[in-house]
């Protein structure tokens, strides 16, 4: 790991959101064998534990000579985030840089961000504005979302595929996504508690079904 830039306050920060970034847009590369010792290593880290090699064939490397020059970043582009990731080594490689970044990150924020590394380990949709807000804790989805966010969003509007598996028109999402929001909402009757939560569902639903 070279020279980081990782702002963490509040936790788990700019930082935080990168780092889980590059797990989220690498994990689909990584055997699936080793996903369970890669999230004791993430708990070993946020410890403070001493780390032996671990079974992900890399470790830890301060001597850089010789070594491929990689950069990531979170660029921000009008009101929104974007992750500018580079693609030069393996997604192992990426991963634990990530990992060993958060763990040496000071005790008071580590936890936050490792847990929005963990939250990209569990990730498998699109590397956008969904996964940011979900990194940076201001939405936590159900596991559906993360497995297959096209099925969870016809879900969440009670909308179906036509028979070819094709989605349905932007118009017909539209229709649906107002008149769920209509219910939803407390000021057409709805109750408050739960409303708001619901309503950010159905918006991340219509996001997913009109992109």
């Amino acid at each position: 790991m070279g020279e980081r830039t990782l702002p963490v306050d509040p936790a788990p920060g700019f930082g935080g959101i990168l780092l889980g970034g590059i797990v989220a847009a690498f994990i689909p590369g990584l055997d699936p064998d080793l996903h369970p010792d890669l999230e004791r290593l993430t708990l070993e880290l946020e410890a403070g534990r001493r780390i032996a090699q671990p079974r992900l064939r890399y470790r830890y490397q301060v001597d850089r000579i010789g070594l491929t020059r990689s950069r990531h970043r979170l660029l921000a582009v009008g009101e929104r985030m974007e992750l500018d990731l580079d693609d030069r080594a393996t997604p192992g490689q990426y991963i634990l840089g990530a990992v060993y970044a958060a763990g040496q990150l000071p005790f008071p924020a580590r936890a936050a961000v490792m847990e929005a590394v963990r939250r990209g380990m569990h990730w498998r949709g699109t590397v956008g504005p969904a996964l940011i807000s979900v990194l940076s804790g201001a939405r936590t989805w159900r596991a559906e979302a993360f497995d297959d966010p096209l099925r969870w969003a016809l879900g969440i509007l009670d909308l179906t595929t036509d028979g070819n598996g094709g989605r349905p028109s932007r118009l017909e999402v539209q229709r649906r996504f107002r008149q769920l929001l209509r219910q939803a909402h407390p000021d057409h009757g709805a109750a408050p508690a739960g409303a708001a939560e619901r309503i950010a569902e159905l918006a991340e639903a219509r996001r997913i079904l009109s992109s």
